[in-house]
């Protein structure tokens, strides 16, 4: 007889997934590290819905891919359940949320200007982002690294990552790349030196509660790997690029805005290594320099919507694509939100696209990998370098909330002691209180518009 610990939960209808999808779309907020912490708590945690291994296995994936980890992660993990259909709506929701949402406050941008009492709620937001990004990396590297003691190579290749981004400011690729090989290397000289054991993984093995897609559930059937399976998908994904990006040459003709908009975030698309960060610079330089479709300002006004709204960070490029159809005026004078909206939804199509056709075209052979040690130790490697990257995202975010007036450079202005309190009592929330990330959020939105509202913010 089993115990109440190793059973398994009640298998999870497609609408109960549609549900949490939809639900994940409009509280994952702090960036990928953030929201892949939601994922964490709420499918391996608390719902049971997928393991501990297998969760970390899917994600070591997805951070090697192109592209939105968090939202790829959300993808891989509704295709594992529920096939197709599963990973297109769980990616999708976890985009189309934040889309609607931007969209919106960009119309507010361009035809109001800054709002007090929105710029009070993003006061607020912003600390409870940072203390998330902190809570993330806590339970992450617990999960992850393991004892320092017993296997201290994950922390070595952690602080190594950590000192990279932070300090040498090499490329987030280089430094996947590099942990990658190491990984290779390692699974060929020392093939336990990235086996998690002791310490946290042996209490976490003892406690373990058996999940629905447990780490010896056998691979759903239409997981598994097949030639035909495959050609479909490519075939289906090239279809869905070629014929709007055909429309959009017939309507506009190739030199068009939207026709461009399309074409450029496609190429950005397939740089994204490392998430929002490691593109944002090749976007600012073409959209700003090249296209000149909005200013530095405006980019830097878009960066901040997209930090304090739900999904990726990386839709940012919604903001770019709607200011370039305002400005344009891609559907005539009398149309600005219409053309601009159309303009955003262009720019997201087009960047989102290849991740869906990454995860469903690669997941099959991710499935297959599991256990097969030459493969699966650089994947570990690879998320012992992701928990240094997510510390230095910590420390940016902190400096960010700390130092608004010299754009977080540490010590150039005075510290803002309230929105670093707001952190502190952000974190205590999430540490002792135990509270969910979105009453945290709502707390800490509705605590920045009363400090904006008395002026002590």
């Amino acid at each position: 007889m089993m115990h109440a610990s190793e059973q398994r939960p009640s298998p999870v209808s497609f609408y109960e997934a549609f549900r949490f999808w939809l639900q994940l779309g409009f509280i994952s907020f702090g960036g990928p590290a953030g929201q892949i912490a939601i994922m964490h708590r709420e499918l391996v945690e608390k719902r049971r819905w997928i393991s501990e291994q297998r969760f970390l296995h899917a994600l070591n994936f997805c951070m090697l891919l192109p592209g939105p980890e968090a939202q790829q992660l959300a993808t891989y993990l509704g295709w594992l359940m529920h096939k197709t259909r599963g990973g297109v709506v769980a990616g999708a929701l976890f985009v189309l949320p934040s889309l609607l949402l931007l969209i919106a406050l960009s119309w507010i941008y361009m035809a109001f200007g800054q709002l007090p009492l929105v710029a009070g709620v993003f006061y607020g937001i912003k600390p409870a982002v940072a203390a998330i990004v902190l809570h993330a990396l806590h339970r992450i590297a617990g999960k992850s690294l393991g004892n320092p003691l017993l296997t201290p190579v994950p922390w070595v290749l952690a602080a190594m990552s950590f000192i990279a981004v932070a300090v040498l400011k090499l490329p987030f690729p280089v430094v996947v790349l590099s942990a990658l090989l190491i990984g290779a290397l390692l699974a060929r000289l020392a093939p336990a030196a990235l086996a998690r054991g002791g310490g946290h993984a042996s209490a976490m093995k003892s406690l373990h509660q058996a999940a629905l897609i447990d780490d010896d559930t056998p691979t759903p059937a239409h997981a598994l790997f097949k030639k035909s399976r495959l050609a479909i998908v490519l075939a289906a994904g090239a279809l869905l690029w070629l014929l709007p990006m055909a429309a959009l040459v017939a309507a506009h003709g190739w030199s068009g805005t939207l026709t461009q908009v399309g074409w450029f975030f496609t190429k950005a698309a397939l740089l994204t290594f490392g998430g929002a960060y490691a593109v944002l610079p090749y976007v600012n330089q073409a959209a700003v320099e090249h296209y000149q479709w909005l200013t530095t300002a405006q980019m830097m006004d878009g960066l901040a919507l997209g930090e304090t709204t739900p999904g990726p960070l990386i839709i940012v490029v919604a903001f770019v694509g709607f200011v370039a159809g305002w400005a344009r005026q891609v559907l005539g004078p009398e149309a600005l939100f219409l053309g601009a909206a159309l303009a955003a939804c262009v720019a997201s199509w087009f960047t989102f696209l290849p991740s869906f056709i990454f995860i469903l075209a690669g997941g099959p052979w991710v499935e297959s990998t599991r256990g097969n040690l030459k493969l699966t130790a650089p994947l570990a490697a690879v998320t012992a370098a992701v928990v240094g990257v997510i510390a230095n995202l910590a420390l940016f975010f902190i400096a960010a909330v700390a130092y608004p007036a010299s754009a977080g450079r540490l010590f150039d202005a005075d510290p803002d002691w309230v929105a670093l309190a707001l952190v502190v009592l952000a974190a205590l929330a999430l540490w002792r209180l135990k509270w969910g990330v979105i009453r945290v959020i709502a707390a800490a939105a509705a605590a920045g518009l009363v400090l904006r509202l008395l002026g002590w913010a």
